[in-house]
C-alpha cells in the first residue's frame, strides 16, 4: 500500500474491528435493542450507507447514534490534525467561516472530543475511522467496516425494525447482490476516490474512465428494472446511493469526475427519484445532509471555500424528469 501511495494512487485503509452481532448462542454480541451505538459523519459515504440501512429499516429506536463534525481536526488542536471530532457548537472552517450544523452531537456516551479516544477507550490504538458500531454493554467496538454493519442491520437486527418488510439481503438474490457490491465498490464507490484523491495523472485518468463506464453499465441495467435486482430495493441499491447522491453537487467538481452529470443518465436519474421516495429516506438525503457533504469535501482541500450551488439539489432528485436545461 505504501508503494502505491508513493506513486500517487489513493489506497483505502483497512478496518480492523470485524466482530458480528449474531444469534449464535456463544456470540459476544447478541441482537438487542438499545445496546448498540453508531458514531458517524454525514459527509462520509461509508457512514452514509450505514445510516441508510438504519433509517430505511426503521432501526432508529434500536440503535442510537452520535454525529461528528464534517471537517476533521486542524494542526493546532490538542490531539493533532486529521481526526474526526465532536463539535455540536460548531467550529471555525479553513475559509474563516464559523459553521454550526444542527445534526452534530456531542459524544453522548463518554463525553470525548475525538473519535480516536473512543477507540483507545475500547483498547484499539491504531484506528481513527468511522463508522463505528459500539457496544454500550461491554464498552467495546463491535465493527468499523461499513459493509458488514449494513449486513448486520439487514439480518441480525431485522427483528427490531419498524419496517421489517424491507429485505436488504434476500437469500435468493444473495449471489447477485454480492456480485453487484463487488464491482460497484471497486469501480464506483471507491473508484470515485481513486480519481478524486490521485496525484498521478495516469491513475486519475484510468479511474475516471472506469467510473463512467460503470455509470453506463448501471444506466443500462436500470433501463430494465426499477432497482438493481428487480422491483424491490436491496443492499446493492443502498450501497450505490451515497456516490450517486454526491456525484453532481460534489464529485463532478471536487473529484474532477466531470464527463457527465447524473441527470444525463435517464435511468439512473429515475432510480434516484425512486430511492428518494422510499420510507425513511428524508433524514439521510435532505438539504441538511448535503450541507454536511459540501462542507466535508470542499472545506478541507484547495482554498476551502464552500460552493453555494448547484441550484436545486438534492430536491431535484425526487423528480424523475428533472433537467437544468
Amino acid at each position: 500500500a505504501a508503494a502505491r501511495r508513493a506513486k500517487g494512487e489513493f489506497v483505502r485503509g483497512v478496518s480492523s474491528a470485524r466482530n458480528w452481532i449474531s444469534t449464535d448462542p456463544d456470540s459476544k454480541y447478541p441482537p438487542a435493542s438499545g445496546r448498540y451505538h453508531l458514531y458517524v459523519a454525514y459527509n462520509c459515504p461509508w457512514c452514509h450507507r450505514v445510516l441508510l440501512a438504519r433509517s430505511m429499516m426503521g432501526l432508529e429506536d434500536a440503535i442510537t447514534v452520535d454525529v461528528l463534525y464534517p471537517n476533521r481536526s486542524n494542526e493546532d488542536e490538542p490531539l493533532g490534525p486529521n481526526l474526526w471530532k465532536f463539535a455540536p457548537d460548531g467550529a471555525q472552517g479553513r475559509n474563516g467561516r464559523y459553521n454550526k450544523f444542527p445534526e452534530c452531537t456531542a459524544d453522548s456516551l463518554f463525553g470525548k472530543s475525538y473519535v480516536n479516544e473512543i477507540y483507545e477507550l475500547a483498547g484499539i490504538d491504531d484506528q481513527k475511522s468511522v463508522p463505528i458500531l459500539f457496544d454500550k454493554e461491554t464498552e467495546t467496538v463491535v465493527n468499523n467496516e461499513s459493509a458488514e454493519i449494513v449486513r448486520m442491520f439487514g439480518t441480525s437486527m431485522k427483528q427490531f425494525a419498524k419496517r421489517p418488510q424491507v429485505d436488504l439481503y434476500p437469500a435468493d438474490l444473495a449471489a447477485e447482490i454480492d456480485s453487484l457490491n463487488d464491482w460497484i465498490y471497486k469501480d464506483v464507490a471507491n473508484g470515485s476516490y481513486k480519481a478524486g484523491f490521485s496525484s498521478n495523472q495516469d491513475v486519475y485518468e484510468k479511474a475516471y474512465e472506469t467510473y463512467f463506464a460503470a455509470l453506463d453499465r448501471l444506466n443500462e441495467r436500470l433501463s430494465k428494472s426499477k432497482f438493481l435486482t428487480g422491483d424491490s430495493v436491496t443492499e446493492a441499491d443502498l450501497r450505490l446511493f451515497p456516490t450517486m447522491y454526491r456525484h453532481d453537487p460534489v464529485y463532478y467538481n471536487r473529484f474532477k469526475l466531470n464527463y457527465k452529470h447524473l441527470w444525463q443518465y435517464p435511468h439512473l436519474w429515475r432510480w434516484m427519484s425512486d430511492m428518494m421516495s422510499l420510507d425513511g429516506m428524508d433524514p439521510v438525503s435532505n438539504a441538511g445532509y448535503l450541507a454536511h457533504c459540501k462542507q466535508g469535501y470542499f472545506g478541507r482541500t484547495g482554498n476551502s471555500t464552500i460552493p453555494l450551488g448547484p441550484t436545486g439539489y438534492p430536491e431535484c432528485y425526487k423528480d424523475p424528469k428533472w433537467s437544468p436545461l
